[in-house]
């Protein structure tokens, strides 16, 4: 073919230029669905606008919260809008926002109820009651646009049983109590018990401080508050020396793990910089609520536990990760810190407040990590640890709330105040979280080695009217259970696991003679089916599994227990390694309750004197 030929001078257009750029801008967009403008204006409102560098990465779950807060449920328009905005794969926006309990995501057209109302059935609410509330309050919604859901521990248990109006605690619930808060705003948080400290005359001269109700930071600061850690931050104090006190008071991690505290500051200490400083409020544990406690009273002496620590330590940055549950402690968190950085008493790190979404999965420290990145709440494998790599791959301390709370009393005081509590060698306090069958339940400072009996007598005032001691469970759902025959126990670290027990972040659940240890068994198994994150089989299945078989009259006591050690050799976090106590302590103390010569599961369980008289001899505890 020749240049001068017909067919070397047609030429064939392909597309216009107006075509060609159109095509060009069809390729650059987002795959997928794509956001509407309305979505986009509303998220944008709701997030604010993106800096420079973008929206942070982290703050996708905050992000969700706003979003679900605004409309009580996660549009699915909204959640493809959020995507395009954080410039994230949508995939990873939606595992999130349905990974958590508190998010609900909303397809197409579907809409959010007009109100919900969550009631625990955990155990220390089960014990009061809770499936009647849950059984009755539909009746009392009728017509109505409200959803009656049953929800895991919220933190309340001494107030048994719990509802939760939207974000608005109702103590000791009652329908009628329910209806009257869905009916207006009622304060987030509940009228406080009158102490929390056990009355004795030394005590009061061993300066525990007794709260009226919360210290705000004008009166923390007017009594000598930030002191000690503006001393330490100024150079007017020698870290090292501080550092010392924290080894020598004994002082152990008490969310559960009971990791000696001074020795983690000294591992975090020495690796290199930048160091992050984590702390958990998560506090997910059933029949746990000191936390929360504490918090509300006296937020300051806390916070200053922080501020020592990430002095000490070296932190650049503190996360405080606070459960979703305890609504009325972030609004009052969140004032006393705005208040603490408005008016510094010295140079402070940054600090951030982050909220949980509803997974007690995030109690796990590194789970918890992962979620303050803005990720599912999912375990990490070990090694590395968080002390190595934790926190944005940087060396992490992370801590619970109730540990740093005593920090700022062992410095002033010195490290002998702290250790010279105790009861039967043990030494320091521990904050037990009591409920269930008990006349005063509550949380209860005390000498660690205490034991049950002695918490119950001279704490809480005796059993409730009508109730005697039938069984315990001393470290809430992960801990075991433990019969009335082992009250004497000291309740320490180390001190009940020869029995199959421990005490975790000890929180004391009391059964009485009218109550079935197997029903208490199946309600913990069930909790932990329920927030299994699943990224584990074993853990994941194992639970599921040992719920539907512990429902039988009578165990399959093999099957059972080759399911607990599997779950407890193969979980790769505490949850399903711990979720078999239950199992365990069933068959080693309540054989009559679950064995061949269990009580008849299709006749009512004695109802009137103690129980190893109503019992046959065979049967009895």
């Amino acid at each position: 073919m020749t240049a001068s030929s017909p067919a070397a001078a047609r030429v064939i257009p392909l597309a216009t230029a107006e075509q060609l750029l159109e095509r060009k801008r069809r390729k650059s967009q987002l795959k997928g669905r794509q956001p509407d403008g309305a979505s986009l204006h509303q998220v944008r409102a709701l997030i604010g606008p993106p800096p420079t560098e973008g929206h942070r990465r982290d703050g996708l779950i905050e992000h969700l919260h706003a979003l679900n807060d605004a409309y009580r449920g996660l549009h699915d328009r909204h959640l493809v809008a959020l995507a395009c905005e954080m410039r994230i794969p949508m995939a990873e926006v939606y595992e999130v926002a349905s990974f958590y309990h508190h998010f609900e995501v909303l397809r197409g057209a579907s809409e959010a109820p007009g109100l919900t109302v969550r009631v625990c059935d955990s155990l220390s609410c089960q014990l009061a009651g809770a499936q009647e509330l849950l059984a009755r309050l539909p009746q009392f919604f009728a017509g109505q646009d409200v959803r009656v859901v049953p929800v895991p521990c919220v933190g309340r248990c001494e107030q048994a049983p719990v509802a939760v109006v939207h974000q608005t605690p109702v103590a000791r619930a009652t329908p009628e109590a329910v209806v009257f808060a869905s009916n207006g705003p009622l304060a987030l948080i509940p009228q406080a018990q009158a102490a929390i400290y056990f009355v004795a005359a030394d005590w009061a001269e061993r300066g525990l401080p007794e709260y009226a109700g919360p210290t705000d930071y004008a009166s923390y600061r007017a009594h000598g508050g930030y002191s000690t850690a503006a001393a330490l931050v100024n150079g007017e104090m020698d870290t090292e020396e501080v550092l010392t006190m924290m080894e020598d008071s004994g002082l152990r991690g008490l969310g559960g793990a009971g990791f000696p505290a001074g020795r983690k500051w000294r591992i975090v200490r020495g690796q290199a910089a930048p160091r992050l400083m984590a702390v958990n409020i998560d506090e997910g544990e059933p029949g746990t609520f000191k936390d929360r406690t504490y918090l509300e009273r006296d937020p300051h002496r806390f916070l200053e536990g922080v501020l020592i620590a990430a002095q000490v330590v070296g932190t650049e940055a503190v996360y405080i990760y606070l459960r979703d549950e305890y609504h009325g402690c972030r609004a009052l968190l969140q004032a006393e810190l705005g208040k603490l950085l408005a008016d510094p008493p010295c140079p402070l790190p940054h600090i951030e407040l982050r909220r949980g979404a509803g997974a007690y999965i995030c109690g796990e420290e590194s789970a918890m990590i992962e979620s303050i990145e803005g990720k599912r709440g999912m375990p990490r494998l070990r090694p590395p640890y968080i002390a190595e790599r934790g926190l944005f791959g940087r060396p992490t301390l992370e801590h619970n709330f109730e540990t740093l709370y005593w920090v700022r009393d062992i410095v002033e005081r010195g490290p002998q105040w702290f250790a010279g509590f105790g009861r039967r060698g043990r030494k320091g306090l521990r904050s037990f979280s009591v409920s269930g069958r008990v006349a005063q339940p509550g949380v209860k400072l005390a000498p660690a080695g205490i034991t049950l009996r002695e918490l119950i007598d001279e704490y809480c005032g005796g059993m409730q009217a009508g109730h005697e001691l039938y069984a315990y469970l001393p470290g809430g759902a992960s801990g075991g259970i433990l019969p009335a025959r082992l009250a004497d126990l000291p309740l320490d670290f180390d001190t009940l696991q020869p029995h199959g027990c421990f005490i975790g972040s000890a929180a004391i659940i009391v059964l009485g003679h009218h109550d079935r240890a197997r029903d208490a068994a199946l309600n913990v198994m069930r909790f932990f089916a329920h927030e299994s994150c699943g990224q584990c089989t074993p853990c994941r299945v194992g639970t599921d599994k040992a719920a539907t078989l512990m429902q039988a009259p009578r165990w399959d006591g093999d099957l059972l227990d080759d399911l607990a050690q599997v779950m407890q050799d193969a979980s790769i976090c505490g949850l399903g390694q711990a979720a078999p106590n239950p199992i365990r302590c069933m068959h080693q103390y309540f054989a009559h309750e679950v064995g061949e010569n269990a009580w008849p599961g299709d006749l009512p369980h004695p109802r009137s004197g103690p129980l190893s008289e109503t019992l046959p001899p065979e049967r009895a505890p």
